[in-house]
């Protein structure tokens, strides 16, 4: 009998759509029967955003607050396998993506059942990662592997084409200078890599020794400065959407923070990451190889 593997994910761009393609396409090939799903929210988040739009979604997606999906349909009641793909929004999964994972249909689906994770996104993913494996604790799932997908340009550079992208709805290169914005082309191609591990294990039944082989092969990597921005702002961020949240005319704070990101990002950033490897880097190596491991899943 064939194995059921249930690969859901939302998507605004297209792009998570193209990469469960290619993550799948090896399983496909072994014979497995993979089923696609794509989540649609009841409200939806247009793209190309506009600049208000995209801020105003930021007290409920870190805060974690669900919002109604439209009905979705899944052939079987139980698989071999889900992957499931998100993306980060503000350090956190995207809404639709954590509303899924609070959907008691879908954590009936999961429970007991082996999970890989995707993401794609800028470059800062591992906060929307812890939130994501708390998620499929609390169902019961069993989260057997993860594979990061970042924009690898600069941070800088990066937060610009990101931007670009967003509000012009154009995967392309801004003022024909910048970079293309996204993850790349040659980094979803590479997923069939990752996509052909998962299939050997689920072939075997035995999940021991994939993920670290997937890491070896580049399916995860770990910047200690990202690690350092993102610890500091999730708490930052957090605080922002508690005030925000309970505000009545939400719009002039969400701008506030909008402005707040921008002055943090490129004044900010540089001044914390300096202070960091002066007084904390040299004397914390021990604690930072451990939360290392734990973002690669290696732990």
């Amino acid at each position: 009998m064939s194995k059921k593997i249930l690969a859901i994910y939302y998507t605004q761009s297209g792009q998570m759509a193209g990469i469960i393609d290619s993550f799948t396409e090896p399983m496909a090939t072994s014979g497995a029967s993979v089923e696609k799903v794509q989540i649609h929210p009841e409200t939806n988040y247009d793209f190309p955003w506009t600049g208000s739009r995209f801020f105003s979604v930021m007290p409920d997606c870190v805060l974690g607050n669900p919002r109604p999906l439209q009905p979705y349909t899944l052939k079987e009641e139980k698989y071999d396998l889900v992957v499931l793909a998100y993306q980060p929004w503000f350090l956190s999964p995207s809404i639709p993506s954590s509303t899924l994972l609070q959907d008691p249909k879908f954590k009936a689906i999961i429970k007991d059942t082996p999970v890989v994770t995707i993401s794609a996104g800028r470059n800062m993913w591992l906060n929307a990662f812890d939130k994501i494996k708390k998620l499929l604790a609390d169902a019961g799932a069993n989260h057997v592997g993860n594979v990061a997908l970042v924009d690898r340009h600069a941070n800088p550079i990066s937060f610009v084409t990101i931007f670009y992208w967003m509000l012009s709805g154009k995967k392309e290169r801004y003022l024909n200078v910048f970079p293309k914005p996204g993850v790349s082309d040659d980094d979803i191609e590479r997923t069939k890599v990752y996509g052909a591990t998962v299939t050997q294990h689920l072939d075997s039944g035995n999940w021991q020794g994939m993920q670290q082989k997937m890491v070896d092969d580049g399916a995860v990597m770990i910047k200690y400065p990202l690690m350092v921005i993102e610890g500091k702002a999730r708490i930052i961020f957090a605080v922002w959407a508690k005030i925000i949240i309970k505000r009545k005319n939400q719009l002039p704070w969400t701008t506030a923070f909008k402005y707040y990101l921008f002055i943090a990002l490129f004044l900010g950033a540089p001044v914390l990451l300096i202070l960091d490897n002066i007084l904390l880097r040299p004397f914390t190596g021990k604690r930072i190889r451990i939360k290392k491991q734990h973002y690669l899943l290696l732990n």
